[in-house]
């Protein structure tokens, strides 16, 4: 079965290889990567930009593995997340610039459908979080108060 939006088929593509255990290669412990996830969050980076900057600075392939938590747990117990979950803030963006485009361009009508699509995934994922409780039950996609959320 094709995908709901791309037209695409299967999920092929690269996967992380199976480990059994940690690299024996990291010369960090697993203290020294939590502080190191705080400093950055605390910098003023998202989870993700975390992640490639311990990759590509400080050389340890995935926290996951070392620590046994992801970094958005660690930033969770350390109370440095987000009230909104990153993917969600980005497809908010998404949808934040595509409004000003289409307001702008009035007849073009694919960008009128790719706002249709993001305005889509943004309730799944908003239902989503709600569900597993990382997001209020009382929060709701309002398009009208959008700048609200998006910097």
């Amino acid at each position: 079965m094709a995908r709901m939006y791309s037209r695409k088929r299967g999920k092929s593509g690269s996967k992380k290889p199976m480990k059994e255990s940690k690299p024996v290669w990291i010369r960090y412990s697993d203290k020294e990567i939590e502080i190191l996830v705080v400093k950055l969050a605390k910098e003023g980076k998202r989870p993700s930009e975390i992640g490639l900057a311990l990759r590509d600075i400080y050389g340890i392939p995935s926290a996951n593995d070392i620590v046994g938590k992801s970094i958005t747990q660690i930033l969770g117990e350390k109370h440095l997340l987000g009230k909104i979950p990153e993917d969600l803030m980005a497809v908010l963006k998404k949808a934040n610039m595509l409004m000003k485009h289409v307001a702008a361009n009035g007849p073009d009508m694919t960008a009128k459908r790719g706002l249709e699509i993001t305005e889509s995934k943004i309730k799944k994922l908003a239902k989503y979080y709600k569900r597993t409780g990382k997001l209020d039950v009382q929060w709701k996609y309002d398009p009208k108060n959008l700048g609200l959320y998006v910097e």
